[in-house]
């Protein structure tokens, strides 16, 4: 029912109206999602909700957008400098993460950084393609690209 209210109230709120269709419409989406949600949404599910899990949430969202600046400016260097120095590989990292929402969540975001795609995760292993491989080195690779984001979704997510 929560989900339902909040689903209807977003939707009243982003139309800016409350004519008829639009309630109606809303209605049915609603419904229909919170229907298909009833056992609640996954990634909620894993999220451990101690006030140090939100903190870290919003710490992970900034550390986030700083990884994004930071690999965009990366990739715009390596594409308009004049010898195009790419090194493209796979690397296979571990992570620690034990939740399914966390490794998933962590995929998503390594995917999400330009020049940078996870291309499978196997249990505790992912398989990366990079743009310019540093290291095919496992411990090294997994430093590099999947530690910063561990340190916040092992508190988020275990």
């Amino acid at each position: 029912m929560l989900l339902f209210a909040t689903l209807l109230f977003f939707w009243v709120w982003m139309n800016g109206s409350v004519t008829g269709d639009v309630i109606i419409v809303g209605v049915l989406a609603s419904f229909i999602i919170a229907l298909i949600f009833r056992n609640g949404i996954a990634i909620f599910s894993d999220f451990k909700p101690t006030p140090r899990a939100f903190g870290y949430s919003l710490l992970y969202l900034l550390f986030f957008l700083k990884e994004l600046v930071k690999s965009n400016l990366n990739l715009a260097a390596i594409v308009l400098s004049p010898g195009l120095p790419l090194n493209p590989g796979i690397v296979k990292v571990r992570t620690r993460l034990k939740s399914r929402m966390g490794r998933i969540l962590l995929a998503n975001s390594i995917t999400l950084t330009p020049g940078t795609l996870t291309v499978e995760m196997t249990g505790e292993w992912l398989y990366i393609h990079c743009v310019t491989v540093k290291s095919t080195d496992t411990d090294a690779a997994t430093a590099a690209i999947v530690v910063g984001f561990e340190h916040y979704l092992e508190v988020m997510y275990g």
